[in-house]
């Protein structure tokens, strides 16, 4: 990970977005992926030398029309304009260093919802990818995969170190990058937790992390699809909704339904034995 992280991600915004998204004609022989920096810079109202300082790193404070404008012409989510904000503060030096670990500590309330959602797969994990709580409908998901025995529990340590990992995510490649996308959101707002959780996932991963992790600038997906095999269900396709927990140390809350007719009948007969309570 670089020091321009802002150039970083407006870069890798402006790559993902195709002509066809913003009105433009897909012509021939496009050298780039999605925009070229005249098409942005038009559709943002700013000049090509202006976005290329932006995206260079030469320019680290555009104002909040800037910003505007930029986010408007790359189509960005509400999360995706607050994390560029976030980006222009830490860049310039007014953001926010995480100097303690996540808060581990979960709300009554947060407890009570999970034992509401039983006996759906969920969890709470913090910025880290650690989990911190769980239904035992997502114990029954999780646990013959061996997520759950390390202390505590950690998804990125779990995907990119734990050779179970490969066999429990028949799409590992899709997980790894969204779990590299995840911390490098987190590292590139100055959390140093999360920059040395990187390192040593660098150090025993090596390259097959290094290289999701310097090369996802976006942001990972809040909700989607993951396919898990289970020992005892089989190759399960699940959906997930993922949601920042109101006045917490960025904790979310991530539920999985099953995404088609196969998968809801293996995971209901998977969770529905017990519905212990969520550690």
């Amino acid at each position: 990970m670089g020091d321009n992280e802002l150039g970083a991600f407006l870069r890798a915004r402006r790559e993902s977005v195709t002509p066809g998204n913003v009105g433009l004609p897909d012509g021939p022989r496009r050298r780039t992926p999605g925009l070229r920096r005249a098409e942005l810079a038009t559709l943002a109202g700013v000049s090509v030398e202006y976005l290329t300082r932006l995206e260079q790193g030469r320019d680290r404070r555009p104002s909040p029309e800037i910003l505007a404008a930029l986010g408007d012409a790359l189509r960005l989510t509400t999360e995706e304009r607050v994390h560029l904000h976030r980006l222009v503060k830490a860049g310039s030096g007014g953001g926010c260093q995480a100097a303690a670990r996540p808060v581990r500590e979960v709300r009554p309330t947060v407890r009570a919802l999970l034992d509401r959602l039983e006996p759906a797969p969920a969890m709470v994990v913090d910025r880290l990818g650690e989990l911190l709580a769980w239904t035992a409908g997502f114990e029954r998901l999780a646990g013959p995969a061996g997520l759950l025995e390390s202390s505590p529990p950690s998804l990125p340590r779990f995907v990119f170190t734990d050779a179970r990992a490969l066999s429990a995510f028949p799409e590992w490649d899709r997980v790894a990058d969204e779990r590299a996308a995840e911390l490098r959101a987190a590292a590139s707002l100055g959390d140093v937790h999360a920059r040395h959780l990187a390192d040593e996932l660098t150090a025993v991963a090596g390259a097959r992390f290094r290289g999701r992790f310097e090369a996802s600038a976006a942001l990972p997906s809040r909700a989607g699809a993951e396919r898990w095999a289970h020992p005892e269900a089989g190759e399960l396709a699940l959906a997930y909704e993922s949601m920042e927990l109101a006045e917490t140390d960025e904790q979310r809350l991530v539920v999985y339904l099953a995404a088609d007719d196969a998968t809801a009948a293996a995971l209901d007969s998977l969770v529905r034995p017990s519905c212990a309570a969520p550690r």
